[in-house]
């Protein structure tokens, strides 16, 4: 009777021999660098402009392929110069046109965008999705391509204010789900974000209102020279004025741009949850959410900030003069300071919902004099409830727009 021997093959390593005992652990690290471009550039739809080309790689030779995501209203208004842009540079598009509206900022919508990427056919790397139109579409599209094979590259072309100081510079995507703002949603940066002034020009001026709200927010937490400056030009400051991109209107964008890059940057993923950022954004997310008539994101933001001006003014982190120039330049962008909704219980809500976003922290942003910021942890239902009052009691003094 023979007897088989079998032996190890040599190739095998001594991993292989390592006893089976408990607790064995395997800790892996690995850094991927995230680089993007914001670029502010005239005549986006002119196809003289090379800068949309470039970002899709079309060079007017070959057929390049693109997914073009377009916000409805936008198509309306330059769907033929967009589409004409694109055969001038031989690029093969697919074209999906979508609503952009706050209510339609759900999963669905995301869902949608990615089966129309897989009737497509786009190719994981060398083929992009490009969104055109506001802060919603450009979050949904943002989401989408952040999943869809765990990372397609798209480029972003926002189309309103807010879209352009705001939500089109940073890396965060996301979508609405049961009663909360955002509250699904990734970190997923574009290769680039086209910046064309001139699509303001069409922008209503509410909506134009809405993305001031975001400057201004800017203003009061980080750049008192643009504070000072948003003074003397608010009353200015139309969709022509900022379409035509005059010297004045050209700071204000930028600087609001560049100020929110700067505090962006070392923190993109928010590993650091005292984000100065956040200021306006702590109570809005509850307002925004059950006000009837409903309230455009800058327009909630502006209410928030108007308490937060308060509740400075209370610690005496402002002045009342500082208190009182901060409220008046909110008003004069033409935005609301108070909201029948936005009660002392419901201020109470949107903090207690904020902790737990911010990890159990209040970390709510406060002007400390205009152009600096300071974060406080101890805000009491009382401190609310006087600031809630501060802001009425202004109004009634100035009549301004308070709803």
């Amino acid at each position: 009777m023979s007897e088989t021997m079998t032996t190890r093959p040599s190739r095998l390593t001594t991993a292989f021999d390592i006893p089976r005992a408990p607790g064995l652990t395997w800790y892996v690290q690995a850094q991927q660098p995230v680089g993007y471009e914001v670029s502010l550039t005239r005549g986006l739809l002119s196809p003289a402009n090379p800068a949309l080309a470039k970002a899709v790689g079309a060079d007017g030779r070959s057929g390049t392929r693109a997914l073009v995501v377009v916000d409805r209203v936008v198509d309306e208004l330059y769907g033929t110069a967009l589409r004409d842009y694109f055969t001038a540079w031989q690029a093969d598009v697919t074209w999906l046109v979508m609503p952009g509206d706050e209510e339609t900022k759900a999963l669905e919508q995301v869902v949608e965008v990615t089966r129309a990427m897989t009737e497509m056919g786009i190719l994981r790397r060398t083929e992009r999705v490009v969104v055109v139109g506001g802060g919603v579409l450009m979050d949904v599209v943002g989401m989408a391509a952040s999943l869809y094979r765990r990372g397609a590259p798209y480029v972003r072309v926002p189309t309103t204010l807010v879209g352009q100081v705001d939500a089109g510079v940073g890396v965060k995507t996301g979508v609405n789900h049961g009663t909360h703002k955002n509250r699904l949603g990734t970190y997923f940066a574009p290769e680039v974000t086209l910046i064309d002034p001139e699509f303001l020009r069409t922008v209503p001026a509410r909506h134009i209102a809405n993305g001031l709200a975001e400057i201004i927010k800017m203003a009061l937490i980080k750049d008192a020279d643009l504070f000072r400056l948003l003074e003397q030009t608010v009353a200015d400051i139309s969709s022509d004025t900022l379409a035509d991109c005059g010297a004045d209107m050209r700071e204000v964008v930028s600087r609001a741009i560049a100020g929110m890059l700067d505090e962006l940057e070392p923190n993109l993923w928010e590993s650091v949850l005292e984000r100065s950022v956040d200021y306006g954004h702590t109570f809005s997310p509850s307002l925004e959410l059950r006000a009837d008539p409903p309230l455009l994101h800058g327009e909630a933001v502006a209410v928030d900030m108007a308490v937060c001006v308060a509740l400075a003014a209370g610690r005496q982190y402002l002045s009342e003069s500082e208190a009182h120039r901060a409220l008046a330049l909110i008003a004069a962008a033409g935005l609301p300071l108070t909201h029948p909704v936005f009660t002392a219980e419901l201020l109470q809500v949107g903090l207690a919902d904020a902790v737990k976003h911010r990890d159990g922290l209040q970390r709510l942003p406060l002007t400390d004099g205009i152009g600096s910021c300071v974060f406080v942890n101890d805000v009491t239902a009382a401190e609310l409830a006087r600031a809630l009052e501060y802001v009425r009691a202004y109004t009634d003094r100035t009549d301004g727009p308070g709803q």
